[in-house]
């Protein structure tokens, strides 16, 4: 058997789209990735299918796996003729014991890769508002270790050097530490005003950043119960902080939002969500696969003779041409027809391809688009529906009423996924989930299920003090049917509306515990 071959690459510090894109390329094409606790969840998700999965990561009380067992674990994997993936937080260079998992792979010839990843010791502080160099206030900086005992930091330190050498010092794991730093820093030449910052989960929704001096800034760490994983910034740059910091004044900051949508749906509102500061945990809750309906080739005999074709979903669209492609149908048949869409994008999916669809309403909704057109819709009239097989009835029922005639072709079917997320899931269990995205009626009634198959007796119970945002007032219904009370509610039924006014509750919020009273918007 052909020997493998290891990729060691750095994760970055938290944030998942700080990976580099060769590090992404490797993790969609290796067969096994071996992480630790401090790269992404999120990045997970980008395997191949089938890819196998080994958690080593290490705890600051435990150790899931001894840096030795880690070593040879990777040498294993690859004389199994298997591509390997080490993914590491951060850099693995920069205190990530890269040089002793490499020197094993090239005592056993196994061809390796190193792909250095974004450092926490400079994108944290970053993060923070804190850039590590300045032209008026460092011109240089140190990385330092301060995982060590005390009697080890001493050893491996040379305190006399260090404290003066640079502008501005880092010191990567040092929490537990921190009153033996500052006291060895103030003890040989820094003054006790010194500024200091520590940055706790940098680039992620849990960021928290505390200011002192070297003077003040153990006592500060012990009043406020301050944990790791964190850097630590000493020196001038820190006074930046007041001016820069960026990215915990985005309107969702600290917001880590579950988003029920299908995964291959998720992606636009996963992506606002991310570029308004916020977290998205994808939680799927419903997929789509195709249902053939044994109507088709009626519908297709009788295309001549429809006067409108009325397109419920972008997921209608998408399948009602696939399954007229495969079957070998022409659109040109409805030539006779007046397309009408719910909702925008659904208008943007026909326009993709060709077709215009009538004029929409402001509100989006399959009731505001019928009143809409209600000059034109005329007794006699032929509609065909293009739908999934949990549209409501609503629609069809209006038509017959107006003495129209109204056929249906449904597409697809909407179904609970068999898998569950685990990250997502571990994320609603713990309360660490601030808010919770409905984009129908199904992803409402599906979430419950999807977590009472989890050995959840009582699910409502895990989704306590989350903000509840629903993208109309049919979602928003059901959500209050099912127990839910409705927090957000967009003034469109679309993705960009429901990223916003989620933004405008998560600013109330803030509001509220600022002033520690109810306000409304």
């Amino acid at each position: 058997m052909s020997k493998g071959i290891v990729y060691l690459v750095g994760a970055g510090p938290g944030d998942p789209k700080l990976i580099t894109v060769r590090g992404m390329e490797l993790l969609s094409r290796s067969d096994v990735i071996v992480y630790d606790r401090l790269a992404s969840p999120r990045l997970l998700r980008k395997l191949k299918p089938g890819a196998e999965k080994i958690y080593v990561g290490k705890l600051p009380d435990r150790h899931t796996m001894k840096q030795e067992e880690i070593n040879q674990l990777l040498v294993d994997l690859a004389l199994q003729g298997k591509t390997v993936t080490r993914l590491k937080g951060g850099d693995p260079t920069i205190f990530g014991r890269v040089g002793e998992e490499a020197g094993l792979l090239a005592e056993h010839d196994i061809p390796f890769e190193i792909v250095p990843g974004i450092t926490s010791a400079i994108a944290v502080p970053a993060y923070a508002g804190m850039p590590v160099t300045h032209r008026d206030h460092a011109s240089s900086f140190s990385v330092i270790t301060g995982h060590e005992s005390p009697d080890k930091l001493d050893q491996v330190i040379d305190w006399d050097k260090v404290t003066n050498a640079t502008g501005t010092l880092l010191f990567l794991m040092g929490v537990a530490k921190i009153g033996h730093i500052s006291g060895q820093l103030i003890k040989h030449g820094r003054p006790q005003e010194t500024p200091v910052a520590l940055v706790r989960w940098g680039t992620r929704p849990e960021q928290q950043t505390l200011t002192g001096t070297l003077g003040d800034i153990a006592e500060k760490v012990e009043a406020a119960g301050f944990m790791p994983p964190a850097v630590i910034i000493v020196g001038e740059v820190v006074k930046q902080r007041e001016m820069l910091q960026w990215y915990e004044r985005k309107p969702l900051f600290g917001c880590r939002v579950l988003v029920t949508r299908s995964r291959d749906q998720a992606s636009t509102l996963s992506d606002l969500i991310e570029e308004m500061g916020g977290e998205p945990c994808e939680y799927p809750v419903i997929e789509t696969r195709a249902c053939p309906d044994d109507s088709l080739s009626a519908v297709m005999e009788a295309a001549p003779s429809y006067d409108w074709m009325f397109f419920t979903s972008v997921n209608g669209v998408e399948y009602f041409f696939h399954q007229l492609a495969e079957a070998g149908y022409d659109i040109r048949r409805f030539h006779r027809a007046r397309i009408a869409a719910v909702g925008p994008k659904t208008r943007d999916a026909l326009q993709a391809r060709g077709l215009q669809a009538e004029t929409l309403p402001g509100s989006f909704q399959a009731e505001g688009m019928l009143e809409h057109l209600a000059p034109l819709l005329l007794p006699g009239q032929r509609a065909l529906f293009v739908r999934g097989a949990l549209a409501r009835d609503t629609l069809l029922q209006d038509f017959e009423q107006r003495g129209m005639e109204a056929d249906t072709l449904t597409v697809y079917d909407t179904l609970l996924p068999e898998q569950q997320d685990e990250y997502a899931l571990e994320c609603i269990r713990e309360g660490r989930v601030q808010a919770i995205t409905f984009t129908s009626s199904s992803t409402v009634t599906n979430l419950l299920e999807m977590l009472r198959r989890a050995g959840e007796h009582d699910p409502l119970r895990l989704l306590i003090g989350c903000e509840i945002a629903c993208i109309g007032p049919i979602t928003a219904r059901t959500a209050r049917e099912a127990g839910l009370e409705p927090t957000v509610l967009s003034q469109e039924a679309t993705m960009e509306s429901l990223a916003a006014a989620l933004a405008e509750r998560m600013a109330l919020r803030r509001l509220e515990q600022q002033t520690d009273r109810p306000l409304t918007i």
